[in-house]
Protein backbone atom coordinates (compact mmCIF):
# COMPACT_ATOMS: atom_id res chain seq x y z
CA UNK A 1 0.00 0.00 0.00
CA UNK A 2 1.58 3.35 -0.73
CA UNK A 3 1.64 6.16 1.61
CA UNK A 4 -1.75 8.49 1.80
CA UNK A 5 0.56 11.36 0.46
CA UNK A 6 1.07 9.40 -3.00
CA UNK A 7 -2.47 7.95 -3.35
CA UNK A 8 -3.63 11.80 -4.23
CA UNK A 9 -5.17 12.02 -7.38
CA UNK A 10 -7.39 14.92 -9.45
CA UNK A 11 -10.95 15.15 -10.59
CA UNK A 12 -10.55 15.40 -14.71
CA UNK A 13 -14.49 14.87 -15.41
CA UNK A 14 -17.97 15.24 -13.89
CA UNK A 15 -21.30 13.63 -15.31
CA UNK A 16 -24.20 14.07 -12.35
CA UNK A 17 -22.94 11.67 -9.91
CA UNK A 18 -20.41 10.06 -11.26
CA UNK A 19 -16.84 11.70 -11.66
CA UNK A 20 -13.80 10.36 -12.72
CA UNK A 21 -10.42 10.52 -11.26
CA UNK A 22 -6.36 10.28 -12.17
CA UNK A 23 -4.21 8.55 -9.85
CA UNK A 24 -0.35 8.50 -10.69
CA UNK A 25 0.89 5.13 -12.14
CA UNK A 26 0.87 1.97 -9.49
CA UNK A 27 -1.43 3.83 -6.69
CA UNK A 28 -5.45 3.03 -8.36
CA UNK A 29 -7.17 2.37 -5.75
CA UNK A 30 -9.36 -0.94 -5.80
CA UNK A 31 -13.39 -1.14 -6.47
CA UNK A 32 -15.81 -0.05 -3.46
CA UNK A 33 -12.68 1.95 -2.12
CA UNK A 34 -13.01 4.97 -0.65
CA UNK A 35 -12.42 8.58 -2.08
CA UNK A 36 -12.40 12.35 -0.62
CA UNK A 37 -12.99 15.05 -3.46
CA UNK A 38 -12.23 18.09 -2.45
CA UNK A 39 -10.72 19.73 0.96
CA UNK A 40 -11.62 20.37 3.94
CA UNK A 41 -15.06 20.35 5.86
CA UNK A 42 -16.61 20.31 2.02
CA UNK A 43 -14.88 17.89 0.82
CA UNK A 44 -17.28 14.68 -0.92
CA UNK A 45 -17.13 11.13 -0.58
CA UNK A 46 -17.46 9.08 -3.09
CA UNK A 47 -17.02 5.16 -4.10
CA UNK A 48 -15.08 3.44 -6.99
CA UNK A 49 -17.18 1.54 -9.14
CA UNK A 50 -14.62 0.97 -12.08
CA UNK A 51 -11.25 0.92 -13.44
CA UNK A 52 -11.09 2.45 -17.31
CA UNK A 53 -7.56 2.50 -17.74
CA UNK A 54 -4.42 2.04 -15.71
CA UNK A 55 -4.24 5.88 -14.12
CA UNK A 56 -8.06 7.01 -14.36
CA UNK A 57 -11.17 5.37 -12.14
CA UNK A 58 -15.00 6.23 -11.98
CA UNK A 59 -16.47 7.02 -8.53
CA UNK A 60 -19.53 7.67 -7.65
CA UNK A 61 -19.94 10.89 -5.89
CA UNK A 62 -22.19 10.25 -1.93
CA UNK A 63 -22.54 13.90 -2.11
CA UNK A 64 -23.24 17.17 -4.22
CA UNK A 65 -20.89 16.55 -7.08
CA UNK A 66 -21.80 19.64 -9.15
CA UNK A 67 -20.10 21.45 -6.59
CA UNK A 68 -16.98 19.83 -7.82
CA UNK A 69 -14.49 21.45 -10.34
CA UNK A 70 -11.79 20.17 -12.88
CA UNK A 71 -8.98 19.20 -11.19
CA UNK A 72 -9.94 19.00 -7.99
CA UNK A 73 -8.17 17.51 -5.28
CA UNK A 74 -8.72 13.77 -4.43
CA UNK A 75 -7.68 11.32 -2.41
CA UNK A 76 -8.19 7.61 -2.45
CA UNK A 77 -8.53 5.83 1.37
CA UNK A 78 -6.60 2.34 2.36
CA UNK A 79 -10.25 0.83 1.84
CA UNK A 80 -14.25 1.31 1.96
CA UNK A 81 -15.55 4.21 3.42
CA UNK A 82 -15.98 3.33 6.90
CA UNK A 83 -18.40 4.82 9.51
CA UNK A 84 -18.99 5.41 13.16
CA UNK A 85 -20.18 1.93 15.15
CA UNK A 86 -20.50 1.00 19.20
CA UNK A 87 -22.92 2.22 21.61
CA UNK A 88 -21.20 5.78 20.43
CA UNK A 89 -24.37 6.21 17.42
CA UNK A 90 -27.40 5.20 19.90
CA UNK A 91 -29.55 8.52 20.18
CA UNK A 92 -27.79 10.07 17.04
CA UNK A 93 -28.75 11.11 13.65
CA UNK A 94 -26.46 10.23 10.60
CA UNK A 95 -26.14 11.23 6.98
CA UNK A 96 -25.76 8.61 4.16
CA UNK A 97 -22.04 8.68 4.68
CA UNK A 98 -21.98 8.71 8.65
CA UNK A 99 -21.49 12.02 9.63
CA UNK A 100 -23.38 13.12 12.11
CA UNK A 101 -26.23 15.80 11.84
CA UNK A 102 -25.49 17.55 14.70
CA UNK A 103 -21.90 18.28 13.71
CA UNK A 104 -20.89 16.58 17.54
CA UNK A 105 -17.73 13.97 17.51
CA UNK A 106 -18.77 10.51 18.08
CA UNK A 107 -16.93 8.70 20.53
CA UNK A 108 -15.65 4.49 19.48
CA UNK A 109 -14.92 2.60 16.61
CA UNK A 110 -15.34 3.02 12.37
CA UNK A 111 -16.13 -0.01 10.67
CA UNK A 112 -16.50 -0.19 6.66
CA UNK A 113 -19.53 -0.01 5.16
CA UNK A 114 -18.78 -3.11 2.84
CA UNK A 115 -18.31 -6.14 4.72
CA UNK A 116 -18.31 -10.09 4.32
CA UNK A 117 -21.68 -12.28 5.47
CA UNK A 118 -21.25 -13.97 8.54
CA UNK A 119 -19.66 -17.04 7.89
CA UNK A 120 -21.84 -20.06 7.38
CA UNK A 121 -20.23 -21.68 10.66
CA UNK A 122 -21.38 -18.96 12.57
CA UNK A 123 -24.98 -18.34 11.34
CA UNK A 124 -27.66 -19.80 13.89
CA UNK A 125 -29.51 -22.69 11.72
CA UNK A 126 -32.66 -22.75 13.76
CA UNK A 127 -35.28 -20.50 12.83
CA UNK A 128 -36.82 -18.74 15.86
CA UNK A 129 -39.54 -16.14 16.11
CA UNK A 130 -39.13 -13.07 17.04
CA UNK A 131 -41.69 -12.07 19.35
CA UNK A 132 -43.29 -8.62 19.11
CA UNK A 133 -45.94 -8.38 21.33
CA UNK A 134 -48.27 -7.57 18.26
CA UNK A 135 -51.08 -9.90 18.22
CA UNK A 136 -51.81 -9.90 14.20
CA UNK A 137 -48.34 -10.13 13.52
CA UNK A 138 -47.39 -12.91 16.43
CA UNK A 139 -50.17 -14.91 15.18
CA UNK A 140 -50.53 -14.86 11.61
CA UNK A 141 -47.14 -13.63 10.18
CA UNK A 142 -44.54 -14.13 12.80
CA UNK A 143 -41.09 -12.42 11.95
CA UNK A 144 -38.06 -14.56 11.87
CA UNK A 145 -35.12 -13.85 14.26
CA UNK A 146 -32.12 -13.11 12.19
CA UNK A 147 -35.11 -13.00 9.03
CA UNK A 148 -36.35 -10.20 6.40
CA UNK A 149 -39.38 -9.17 6.80
CA UNK A 150 -41.13 -6.52 4.10
CA UNK A 151 -44.04 -4.47 5.27
CA UNK A 152 -46.01 -3.48 2.13
CA UNK A 153 -48.27 -0.67 2.34
CA UNK A 154 -48.80 3.01 1.17
CA UNK A 155 -49.67 6.41 2.91
CA UNK A 156 -52.09 6.77 5.73
CA UNK A 157 -52.22 3.29 6.42
CA UNK A 158 -50.09 3.44 9.44
CA UNK A 159 -46.95 1.87 8.96
CA UNK A 160 -44.71 4.82 10.50
CA UNK A 161 -46.88 3.77 13.81
CA UNK A 162 -45.85 0.59 12.89
CA UNK A 163 -42.20 0.42 12.24
CA UNK A 164 -42.10 2.56 16.25
CA UNK A 165 -44.38 0.06 17.35
CA UNK A 166 -41.99 -2.36 16.36
CA UNK A 167 -38.99 -0.29 17.55
CA UNK A 168 -40.04 -0.13 21.40
CA UNK A 169 -40.39 -3.56 21.48
CA UNK A 170 -37.07 -4.51 20.75
CA UNK A 171 -35.97 -1.88 22.72
CA UNK A 172 -38.32 -2.79 25.68
CA UNK A 173 -38.88 -6.11 25.75
CA UNK A 174 -35.69 -7.38 23.86
CA UNK A 175 -33.33 -5.34 25.72
CA UNK A 176 -31.51 -4.78 22.36
CA UNK A 177 -31.02 -1.72 19.68
CA UNK A 178 -32.96 -0.67 17.11
CA UNK A 179 -31.18 1.10 13.92
CA UNK A 180 -32.81 3.26 11.27
CA UNK A 181 -32.63 3.83 7.89
CA UNK A 182 -34.46 6.58 6.01
CA UNK A 183 -33.75 5.53 2.25
CA UNK A 184 -35.31 8.26 0.05
CA UNK A 185 -37.80 9.50 2.25
CA UNK A 186 -39.11 12.57 2.79
CA UNK A 187 -38.19 14.92 5.31
CA UNK A 188 -40.93 15.46 6.66
CA UNK A 189 -41.29 12.25 7.20
CA UNK A 190 -38.03 11.50 9.21
CA UNK A 191 -39.01 14.86 11.27
CA UNK A 192 -42.11 13.09 12.28
CA UNK A 193 -40.34 10.07 12.93
CA UNK A 194 -37.79 11.47 15.11
CA UNK A 195 -40.55 12.95 17.71
CA UNK A 196 -41.93 10.15 17.59
CA UNK A 197 -39.16 8.47 18.99
CA UNK A 198 -38.40 11.06 21.78
CA UNK A 199 -42.30 10.95 22.73
CA UNK A 200 -41.67 6.99 23.00
CA UNK A 201 -38.70 7.30 24.90
CA UNK A 202 -36.78 4.90 22.34
CA UNK A 203 -34.29 7.31 21.35
CA UNK A 204 -31.00 6.89 23.41
CA UNK A 205 -31.66 2.97 22.16
CA UNK A 206 -31.49 3.74 18.46
CA UNK A 207 -29.64 5.53 15.81
CA UNK A 208 -30.91 6.65 12.94
CA UNK A 209 -29.52 7.29 9.35
CA UNK A 210 -30.75 9.11 6.66
CA UNK A 211 -30.54 9.34 2.87
CA UNK A 212 -33.04 12.11 2.20
CA UNK A 213 -35.32 12.03 -1.13
CA UNK A 214 -33.97 15.35 -2.03
CA UNK A 215 -29.83 13.83 -2.04
CA UNK A 216 -27.64 12.28 -4.67
CA UNK A 217 -28.54 8.71 -5.65
CA UNK A 218 -25.09 7.97 -4.60
CA UNK A 219 -26.29 9.07 -0.85
CA UNK A 220 -29.45 6.99 -1.38
CA UNK A 221 -27.91 4.24 -2.68
CA UNK A 222 -25.35 3.56 0.33
CA UNK A 223 -27.16 4.98 3.30
CA UNK A 224 -28.81 1.57 4.00
CA UNK A 225 -25.13 -0.14 4.26
CA UNK A 226 -24.18 2.49 6.67
CA UNK A 227 -27.23 1.45 8.95
CA UNK A 228 -26.47 -2.06 8.45
CA UNK A 229 -22.92 -1.51 9.19
CA UNK A 230 -23.88 -0.15 12.59
CA UNK A 231 -26.32 -2.96 13.48
CA UNK A 232 -23.54 -5.55 12.66
CA UNK A 233 -21.86 -4.15 15.44
CA UNK A 234 -23.93 -4.18 18.08
CA UNK A 235 -24.40 -8.02 16.50
CA UNK A 236 -20.97 -9.15 16.23
CA UNK A 237 -19.09 -6.78 18.36
CA UNK A 238 -21.59 -6.91 21.24
CA UNK A 239 -23.64 -9.36 20.81
CA UNK A 240 -26.73 -7.65 21.06
CA UNK A 241 -30.22 -8.25 19.43
CA UNK A 242 -30.52 -5.75 16.71
CA UNK A 243 -33.60 -4.32 14.55
CA UNK A 244 -32.91 -2.69 11.31
CA UNK A 245 -35.70 -0.66 9.74
CA UNK A 246 -35.09 0.38 5.93
CA UNK A 247 -37.69 2.63 4.75
CA UNK A 248 -37.99 2.54 2.11
CA UNK A 249 -36.35 -0.16 0.24
CA UNK A 250 -37.46 0.03 -3.64
CA UNK A 251 -35.70 3.62 -3.30
CA UNK A 252 -32.14 1.84 -2.87
CA UNK A 253 -32.98 -0.19 -5.67
CA UNK A 254 -34.45 2.65 -7.90
CA UNK A 255 -31.27 4.70 -6.61
CA UNK A 256 -29.04 1.69 -7.77
CA UNK A 257 -30.90 1.50 -11.41
CA UNK A 258 -30.05 5.49 -11.23
CA UNK A 259 -26.16 5.15 -11.00
CA UNK A 260 -25.86 1.93 -12.77
CA UNK A 261 -27.10 4.33 -15.98
CA UNK A 262 -25.02 7.24 -15.38
CA UNK A 263 -22.11 4.45 -15.39
CA UNK A 264 -23.06 3.88 -18.67
CA UNK A 265 -24.39 -0.07 -18.14
CA UNK A 266 -27.09 -1.26 -20.29
CA UNK A 267 -30.62 -1.71 -18.78
CA UNK A 268 -32.23 -4.94 -18.11
CA UNK A 269 -35.88 -5.68 -17.76
CA UNK A 270 -38.33 -2.47 -17.41
CA UNK A 271 -35.26 -0.78 -17.41
CA UNK A 272 -33.57 -1.83 -14.49
CA UNK A 273 -29.72 -1.99 -13.66
CA UNK A 274 -28.33 -5.24 -15.12
CA UNK A 275 -26.63 -5.98 -11.52
CA UNK A 276 -30.13 -5.58 -9.40
CA UNK A 277 -30.13 -9.28 -8.21
CA UNK A 278 -26.01 -8.92 -7.07
CA UNK A 279 -26.85 -5.30 -5.36
CA UNK A 280 -30.19 -6.77 -3.35
CA UNK A 281 -28.28 -9.69 -2.33
CA UNK A 282 -25.01 -7.72 -1.37
CA UNK A 283 -27.31 -6.16 1.28
CA UNK A 284 -29.57 -9.06 2.19
CA UNK A 285 -27.11 -11.93 2.70
CA UNK A 286 -25.62 -9.75 5.64
CA UNK A 287 -28.95 -9.71 7.80
CA UNK A 288 -28.57 -12.95 9.83
CA UNK A 289 -28.67 -14.98 13.04
CA UNK A 290 -25.46 -15.96 14.97
CA UNK A 291 -24.77 -17.64 17.43
CA UNK A 292 -26.14 -15.61 20.66
CA UNK A 293 -27.31 -12.41 18.67
CA UNK A 294 -28.94 -11.48 15.47
CA UNK A 295 -29.75 -8.65 12.83
CA UNK A 296 -33.41 -8.63 12.29
CA UNK A 297 -34.61 -7.12 9.48
CA UNK A 298 -38.15 -5.02 8.55
CA UNK A 299 -37.92 -3.33 4.76
CA UNK A 300 -40.57 -1.21 4.07
CA UNK A 301 -41.47 -1.80 0.48
CA UNK A 302 -43.30 0.32 -2.07
CA UNK A 303 -44.67 -2.12 -5.31
CA UNK A 304 -45.05 0.03 -8.94
CA UNK A 305 -48.49 0.04 -9.96
CA UNK A 306 -49.28 -3.18 -7.39
CA UNK A 307 -47.47 -5.60 -9.39
CA UNK A 308 -45.52 -7.98 -7.58
CA UNK A 309 -44.08 -9.30 -10.59
CA UNK A 310 -42.23 -6.11 -11.24
CA UNK A 311 -38.14 -6.93 -11.08
CA UNK A 312 -37.06 -4.83 -8.15
CA UNK A 313 -40.18 -6.57 -5.89
CA UNK A 314 -39.67 -10.15 -7.12
CA UNK A 315 -36.30 -9.75 -6.54
CA UNK A 316 -36.83 -9.16 -3.18
CA UNK A 317 -38.84 -11.73 -2.49
CA UNK A 318 -36.45 -13.99 -2.97
CA UNK A 319 -34.24 -13.65 0.41
CA UNK A 320 -37.54 -12.65 2.00
CA UNK A 321 -38.76 -14.72 5.68
CA UNK A 322 -41.88 -13.20 5.97
CA UNK A 323 -44.55 -10.49 4.57
CA UNK A 324 -46.74 -7.93 6.40
CA UNK A 325 -49.39 -6.44 4.06
CA UNK A 326 -51.14 -3.15 5.43
CA UNK A 327 -54.70 -2.44 4.32
CA UNK A 328 -55.95 0.37 3.16
CA UNK A 329 -59.66 -1.31 3.60
CA UNK A 330 -58.73 -2.21 7.20
CA UNK A 331 -57.35 1.48 7.99
CA UNK A 332 -60.38 2.83 6.70
CA UNK A 333 -62.35 0.54 9.18
CA UNK A 334 -60.37 1.82 12.00
CA UNK A 335 -58.98 -1.90 12.40
CA UNK A 336 -55.53 -1.00 13.61
CA UNK A 337 -52.73 -1.96 13.02
CA UNK A 338 -53.84 -2.53 9.54
CA UNK A 339 -52.75 -6.12 8.63
CA UNK A 340 -54.18 -7.70 5.88
CA UNK A 341 -54.11 -11.13 7.69
CA UNK A 342 -55.29 -13.68 4.34
CA UNK A 343 -52.38 -11.24 2.56
CA UNK A 344 -49.43 -11.32 5.04
CA UNK A 345 -47.70 -14.47 5.51
CA UNK A 346 -44.57 -15.97 7.28
CA UNK A 347 -42.10 -19.14 6.26
CA UNK A 348 -41.91 -19.63 10.18
CA UNK A 349 -45.78 -20.72 10.32
CA UNK A 350 -45.71 -24.73 10.48
CA UNK A 351 -45.84 -26.79 12.90
CA UNK A 352 -42.25 -27.62 13.16
CA UNK A 353 -40.84 -24.53 13.74
CA UNK A 354 -43.52 -22.58 16.06
CA UNK A 355 -46.04 -25.86 17.56
CA UNK A 356 -48.90 -27.59 16.37
CA UNK A 357 -51.54 -25.37 18.18
CA UNK A 358 -49.96 -22.50 17.07
CA UNK A 359 -50.14 -23.60 13.37
CA UNK A 360 -53.59 -25.21 14.28
CA UNK A 361 -55.10 -21.70 15.73
CA UNK A 362 -53.51 -19.75 13.27
CA UNK A 363 -55.25 -21.94 10.14
CA UNK A 364 -58.32 -21.76 12.10
CA UNK A 365 -58.12 -18.22 12.23
CA UNK A 366 -57.71 -17.62 8.49
CA UNK A 367 -59.96 -19.70 7.47
CA UNK A 368 -62.99 -17.69 9.68
CA UNK A 369 -61.19 -14.54 8.10
CA UNK A 370 -61.42 -16.14 4.69
CA UNK A 371 -64.90 -17.44 4.59
CA UNK A 372 -66.43 -14.01 5.98
CA UNK A 373 -64.20 -11.95 2.84
CA UNK A 374 -66.32 -14.39 0.28
CA UNK A 375 -69.62 -13.47 1.97
CA UNK A 376 -69.11 -10.05 2.00
CA UNK A 377 -70.43 -9.42 -1.20
CA UNK A 378 -73.82 -11.54 -0.50
CA UNK A 379 -73.97 -9.73 2.71
CA UNK A 380 -73.74 -6.24 0.69
CA UNK A 381 -76.63 -7.23 -1.51
CA UNK A 382 -79.19 -9.19 0.26
CA UNK A 383 -78.08 -8.88 4.10
CA UNK A 384 -76.26 -11.42 6.44
CA UNK A 385 -80.01 -12.37 7.60
CA UNK A 386 -79.84 -14.38 3.98
CA UNK A 387 -76.94 -16.66 4.81
CA UNK A 388 -77.02 -19.86 6.72
CA UNK A 389 -76.96 -20.46 10.06
CA UNK A 390 -73.43 -21.83 10.03
CA UNK A 391 -72.09 -19.26 7.82
CA UNK A 392 -73.62 -16.38 10.02
CA UNK A 393 -72.19 -18.04 13.15
CA UNK A 394 -68.79 -17.65 11.18
CA UNK A 395 -69.61 -14.13 10.03
CA UNK A 396 -70.38 -13.01 14.14
CA UNK A 397 -66.92 -15.31 15.09
CA UNK A 398 -64.71 -13.46 12.42
CA UNK A 399 -65.94 -10.17 13.06
CA UNK A 400 -64.94 -10.51 16.45
CA UNK A 401 -61.24 -12.04 15.52
CA UNK A 402 -60.73 -9.40 13.35
CA UNK A 403 -61.45 -6.68 16.43
CA UNK A 404 -59.59 -8.88 19.06
CA UNK A 405 -56.38 -8.63 17.13
CA UNK A 406 -56.66 -4.92 17.00
CA UNK A 407 -54.53 -3.42 19.68
CA UNK A 408 -53.65 -0.25 21.40
CA UNK A 409 -50.07 0.48 20.76
CA UNK A 410 -47.12 2.62 22.93
CA UNK A 411 -46.64 5.08 20.64
CA UNK A 412 -50.14 6.29 19.97
CA UNK A 413 -50.69 6.12 24.12
CA UNK A 414 -50.96 10.48 23.71
CA UNK A 415 -53.41 10.69 20.80
CA UNK A 416 -55.70 7.97 21.42
CA UNK A 417 -55.49 7.90 25.40
CA UNK A 418 -55.52 4.20 25.58
CA UNK A 419 -52.60 2.48 27.10
CA UNK A 420 -50.23 0.26 24.93
CA UNK A 421 -50.33 -3.12 25.47
CA UNK A 422 -47.72 -5.88 24.59
CA UNK A 423 -49.44 -9.49 24.44
CA UNK A 424 -47.54 -12.47 25.03
CA UNK A 425 -48.45 -15.00 22.19
CA UNK A 426 -49.68 -17.48 25.09
CA UNK A 427 -52.83 -14.90 25.55
CA UNK A 428 -53.59 -14.25 21.54
CA UNK A 429 -53.64 -18.12 20.99
CA UNK A 430 -56.14 -18.44 24.15
CA UNK A 431 -58.33 -15.63 23.26
CA UNK A 432 -58.75 -16.74 19.57
CA UNK A 433 -59.22 -20.02 20.52
CA UNK A 434 -61.84 -18.90 22.87
CA UNK A 435 -63.36 -16.70 20.01
CA UNK A 436 -63.62 -19.52 17.53
CA UNK A 437 -65.25 -21.82 20.32
CA UNK A 438 -67.51 -19.70 20.67
CA UNK A 439 -67.02 -18.13 24.33
CA UNK A 440 -67.46 -15.02 23.33
CA UNK A 441 -70.94 -14.81 21.16
CA UNK A 442 -72.71 -13.54 23.29
CA UNK A 443 -70.44 -10.46 23.64
CA UNK A 444 -71.19 -7.43 21.83
CA UNK A 445 -67.95 -6.61 19.41
CA UNK A 446 -66.94 -3.38 20.75
CA UNK A 447 -65.33 -5.23 23.70
CA UNK A 448 -63.18 -6.86 21.75
CA UNK A 449 -62.11 -3.64 19.94
CA UNK A 450 -58.69 -1.92 20.70
CA UNK A 451 -58.22 -4.28 23.53
CA UNK A 452 -54.96 -6.61 25.10
CA UNK A 453 -55.84 -9.98 26.12
CA UNK A 454 -59.16 -11.65 26.31
CA UNK A 455 -59.13 -10.92 30.10
CA UNK A 456 -58.93 -8.08 29.41
CA UNK A 457 -62.34 -7.69 26.56
CA UNK A 458 -64.44 -9.67 29.33
CA UNK A 459 -63.71 -6.94 32.09
CA UNK A 460 -64.84 -4.39 28.87
CA UNK A 461 -67.99 -6.74 28.28
CA UNK A 462 -69.06 -6.41 31.98
CA UNK A 463 -68.56 -2.94 32.09
CA UNK A 464 -70.46 -2.32 29.04
CA UNK A 465 -73.33 -4.85 29.82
Amino acid sequence: MKPAADRAGRVVACRGSTVDVVFPAGVLPSLLAGLMLGTGDDAIAAEVQAHLDAHTVRAVALGPAWTLVEGAPARALSGPLRVPVGTGVLGRVFDAVGKPMDGAAVDGPEWPIHRTPPDFLRRDARQSPFVTGIKVVDLLAPLVRGGKTAMFGGAGVGKTVLVMELMRAVVRHHSGVAVFAGVGERSREGQELLVEARTAGIMDRAAFVFGQMGEPPGARWRAGFTALTMAEYFRDALGEDVLLLVDNFFRFVQAGSEISSQLGRLPTRVGYQPTLASEIAAFQDRVASVHGAAVTAILAMYVPADDFTDPAVAETFAHLDSTLVLSRAMAAEGLYPAVDPLASSSSLLVAESVGRRHAETAAAVRGALARYADLQEIIALLGVEELSQDDRRTVARARRLQRFLTQPFGVTTAFTGLAGASIPLEATLAGCEAILDGATDSWPETALYMTGTLDDAARKAKADA
